[in-house]
């Protein structure tokens, strides 16, 4: 009998440990594809545009699984190396807390989370177990700890002098490196406490959004229950993070909540990934006047990758719907907002952003119409965005 006992707990151990370290691969494997359909050739007229571009990507999750930022790995969209071979300048990482069982895009509950078995799979540090701040500072240092050990390839960003750094470098020699920027994907790591937003501002966050896919203490979520406006909290939350250069993001907010944000901002909003209701109607897509009204505040709709964003998952229908937010709007209010890593299956990773470059091409935009959407208008409202109110950019 002891010895069967011995032997069940061995191979418990051992099962234990295969699971440990092979589990997370395998549920980001199943979550972050690249679909594999065909892709349109690229011209040597892309290729050089392409290469003389500033590219920024408003949102990416890449900080919530567990794999080395700085290898290129066999799985999911963005690593440093892709980023590299993409071209991008500046990738902003969004930190993902909290997501609801049986998540859909129609009305989830704030009952549940998925995370927290991710974060236990993934052996994180166990403050990060039962807390949603300690979720996202967590993800802020495993940032952090990859800039330290990429030897200058990869740069967080906090103000204005960081960009400027960063273009300076990208400029000047030959191992170009790639910036990052924090944001966040629902405010529920606050947990209620407005104080909280000062722990993740020190931590680098400059970006983050109220809701993601349930209705929590600030507002209501597209895909919640409810989908109500902004609370009272959610207001004091708002103003709070103008006021200390935190960029509020649209994207996940209830379509009340977004009327009562845009009626309340003092600086530009962004909707930092989604798609718009003209090319693709799903309900977690930007009517035309909620696109308007994020124009009136000088802000920027980033237009995603994946099916439910566009559609389709061809670079062909990311450039129609941001034809159709320059023709409403101006191509000062266009940008990209991938979704990368963010539990979605897209057609093409970072490293083949020249796509996206094609694609535009085609659809008739001028050169300089996509070194703005590609890149230059996230830098203005970047620079602007991030600095406090009242302070000199």
């Amino acid at each position: 009998m002891r010895r069967w006992i011995i032997g069940l707990l061995a191979l418990l151990l051992v099962a234990a440990g295969a699971f440990f370290l092979l589990g997370p691969a395998m549920i980001e494997r199943s979550m972050n594809k690249v679909e594999g359909g065909a892709l349109p050739p690229v011209s040597e007229h892309a290729r050089a545009l392409h290469r003389s571009l500033t590219i920024v990507d408003l949102h990416s999750d890449t900080l919530l699984w567990k794999r080395s930022l700085l290898d290129r790995a066999d799985r999911g969209h963005v690593d440093l190396p892709r980023l590299e071979e993409g071209h991008v300048a500046l990738q902003i990482f969004s930190s993902v807390s909290k997501t609801p069982k049986g998540q859909n895009y129609d009305a989830n509950s704030a009952d549940g989370d998925n995370i927290t078995g991710l974060v236990i799979a993934q052996l994180q540090p166990v403050r990060t177990w039962g807390s949603l701040l300690e979720r996202s500072l967590w993800h802020a240092e495993k940032l952090h700890r990859a800039e330290a050990a990429s030897n200058g390839q990869l740069r967080a960003v906090a103000n204005p002098v960081d960009l400027d750094a960063l273009f300076a470098a990208r400029r000047g020699g030959k191992a170009v490196p790639v910036g990052a920027l924090l944001s966040i994907e629902g405010l529920q790591d606050l947990e209620g406490d407005i104080a909280n937003l000062d722990k993740l501002r020190a931590a680098g966050f400059r970006m983050a959004g109220l809701t993601h896919f349930f209705d929590n203490r600030l507002a209501g979520s597209m895909h919640g229950l409810k989908k109500g406006g902004l609370t009272p909290f959610g207001r004091r939350v708002v103003r709070a993070m103008e006021d200390k250069g935190m960029i509020v993001d649209i994207a996940h907010l209830s379509h009340a909540g977004v009327a009562d944000l845009l009626e309340m901002a003092r600086r530009p909003v962004v909707s930092s990934h989604g798609g718009v209701q003209a090319t693709c109607k799903v309900n977690r897509n930007l009517s035309d006047a909620e696109i308007r009204g994020v124009a009136a505040t000088g802000g920027l709709i980033g237009i995603g990758y994946w099916d439910a964003a566009v559609c389709d998952l061809s670079p062909a229908s990311i450039a129609r719907a941001m034809k159709h937010v320059r023709d409403l709007v101006g191509i000062e209010h266009v940008a990209l907002g991938s979704d990368y890593d963010g539990a979605t299956t897209v057609r093409f990773d970072t490293s083949q952003l020249v796509q996206v470059t094609q694609a535009l091409i085609d659809a008739g935009f001028t050169d300089d119409e996509i070194r703005a959407a590609m890149g230059g208008n996230a830098i203005r409202v970047l620079r602007a965005g991030i600095v406090p109110m009242g302070a000199a950019i």
